[in-house]
């Protein structure tokens, strides 16, 4: 067998690793994981407009945080965390391989699988490493870090302009994520014919609801971290939940926080609906 041969013939073994049931029981824990910390990190929303949170962090360490206190809280990081390296690995085939649909092959679209992949490897190894024991790892706070690299950002040359495209990438990725999310662009990716109609309207409320407003939260801490670049200020960037925590100031005070807190778990119950109808 000649090198050619062998060649296609361990692609062929890899394209069906990466279409075989392993890979999509993967995706789907990796949706129910996602809805997981996504449902929390609204709970912890909530706290903040009625009890200034408690002292916990809404964001993803903070739930990662608020799981490891409950019983049984560090064996369910350890399922989280596998789970989201199956959605790691499905998504490295997609870039790898393609999505599904007839335009999944695109250049973009594996692209943007290649990013997933390396988001939710960080985010899978970020909480094995929590219950693993490293408490310094995936619950801290999203604030304090984004300080931290924003600031060794502005001292590099050109560190200004460095951040000030970052910011408004994040912009342009959260108003795309909402846009998407209101022309129902998902309906696509879904198995929409095996759903009945209450189940479709459900999903199509948590999925324009609850992308909409996670694309929003993207989009104002892109618009944060401009003003940080600006302003050549790192305190001016914020995490998650600064960035929660600044509609508490806005004219709407801390009701547009509630509407915010209660599209974040809107997305999370998209996610778990994604974990049983999406095309794998």
């Amino acid at each position: 067998m000649n090198t050619n041969a062998l060649s296609m013939n361990a692609r062929g073994q890899a394209r069906r690793a990466a279409n075989s049931r392993a890979v999509e029981a993967g995706a789907r824990a990796g949706f129910v994981a996602r809805g997981v910390i996504y449902l929390l990190v609204g709970l912890l929303a909530l706290r903040i407009v009625f009890s200034d949170g408690g002292g916990k962090q809404a964001d993803r360490g903070g739930a990662i945080a608020e799981i490891a206190e409950k019983p049984f809280g560090n064996l369910l990081l350890w399922v989280l965390g596998v789970a989201l390296a199956g959605m790691a690995l499905w998504r490295l085939s997609e870039a790898l391989f393609g999505q599904a649909g007839p335009d999944g092959r695109k250049a973009g679209k594996r692209a943007m699988a290649a990013v997933r992949f390396v988001f939710y490897s960080f985010v899978s190894y970020s909480v094995l490493s929590y219950a693993a024991g490293d408490r310094s790892s995936g619950s801290g706070s999203s604030d304090r870090q984004t300080d931290d690299v924003t600031a060794r950002a502005l001292e590099w040359t050109g560190g200004q302009w460095i951040v000030g495209i970052a910011g408004a990438a994040v912009i342009c990725a959260g108003l795309w994520i909402a846009g998407r999310a209101v022309m129902r662009k998902f309906h696509k990716h879904l198995k929409m014919a095996e759903m009945t109609k209450k189940v479709r309207q459900a999903v199509d409320v948590t999925g324009v609801f609850g992308g909409a407003v996670r694309g929003a939260v993207f989009a104002t801490a892109g618009g944060f971290a401009v003003a940080a670049a600006v302003q050549h200020e790192p305190g001016r960037a914020k995490g998650m939940d600064d960035t929660l925590r600044s509609f508490t100031e806005t004219p709407a005070g801390p009701w547009l926080l509630v509407l915010i807190a209660l599209g974040l778990a809107a997305f999370g119950l998209f996610s778990w609906a994604n974990a049983r109808w999406r095309k794998v």
